[in-house]
This record gives C-alpha cells, structure tokens and sequence, in this order.
C-alpha cells in the first residue's frame, strides 16, 4: 500500500518501548457525501475504523471496526485500498513509550441499511453517530478542532489532511472526465 504521509512529531527522545497499534479505516461516499463518524461531544470527523488485533488482518478489522462504530456493512469484494498514514510521537498514556500507529485507508462500499453500534466506553463518551457530511464542512470542522488532549489533535490532524488527499483527487478526476 501506499503512503500518503508520516506524521513523525520526534518528541520521543529517551523512550525505552513502542507500542504498535496499526488500525483500518474506511473511506466510504454515498453520492456526493462521505460517512465519517461524529464525535459530538468533541466536535470533529473521522473515518470509520479503527485497531487491528493480532489475529486479524486488515480487511478483517476493517469489516469488524466499521460494523461496531457506524452500524454498517461493508461488502468485502468493494474494497479498494487507498494508501497509509504512519503516526509516531510520545505516547500520551506512558512516558517512557513511543506510540506509532499505521493507519490503512480503504475505499469501500456498504450495505444501504445501517444496523447498531457496538462502541467501547470512550466512543459512547465522545458521542460516536454516524454522518453523511460535506467533504468541505468535515475539513473545515477539523481544521478548528482544539482539544486539551494534544493527542488528540494530532489525530484529528491526521483526518482532516487525509480529506484534504481524498477532495483533490476527486477534484482531479472530475476534470478529466
């Protein structure tokens, strides 16, 4: 798979450990609109999608995570892959850790009806819903979001350029259509 970028913040000098945490995440329009789960205690997007297990490979946790988060169904011979992100920096549950996440981004087509959710602890408290939004108003979105969890703005960082990819290469293909 490609990569699309790497967000290296090098803050991490001193580390003794990394902790991998490599994830699936599903790129998914319907019409001219693009279903991102919305956290909205938080207010920000982001793709549907989420940590690989260990026995699990990527398509396997992509069909699980997207199915838990947003309720839907992703029809397995519909996946494309899109490319990759990788993010290190200090991890921001244990100093002496690095975090380095490689997140795959997927183009998939879903099942028209959506079922429930099934969302951990903190999605319930971010206020995970599945939304049909406006390419421009997610970056828009993101591109404002400010959080006391520096963390978490990284991630969200991440998101938004990762739209950003997705709108211009749209934009490119329509043009020469």
């Amino acid at each position: 798979m490609r990569r699309l970028f790497e967000i290296d913040l090098k803050d991490y000098d001193g580390c003794t450990k990394v902790f991998k945490r490599p994830s699936a995440r599903a790129v998914i329009f319907k019409g001219d609109k693009i279903a991102l789960v919305y956290a909205t205690n938080e207010k920000y997007y982001k793709f549907p999608g989420g940590g690989i297990h260990e026995d699990e490979d990527k398509r396997e946790a992509l069909l699980r995570e997207v199915k838990e988060e947003v309720g839907l169904t992703v029809i397995p011979e519909s996946i494309k892959e899109y490319g990759s992100v990788l993010r290190r920096q200090r991890s921001d549950r244990d100093p002496d850790t690095i975090f380095e996440q490689e997140n795959f981004y997927y183009f998939c087509e879903v099942e028209d009806k959506a079922g429930d959710q099934n969302l951990d602890e903190y999605e319930k408290d971010a206020g995970f819903m599945l939304v049909y939004a406006d390419i421009d108003d997610a970056i828009k979105t993101n591109g404002e979001y400010k959080s006391e969890c520096f963390f978490n703005e990284v991630m969200i960082g991440r998101e938004r350029r990762v739209l950003e990819m997705i709108k211009e290469e749209i934009l490119e293909r329509g043009s020469t259509n």
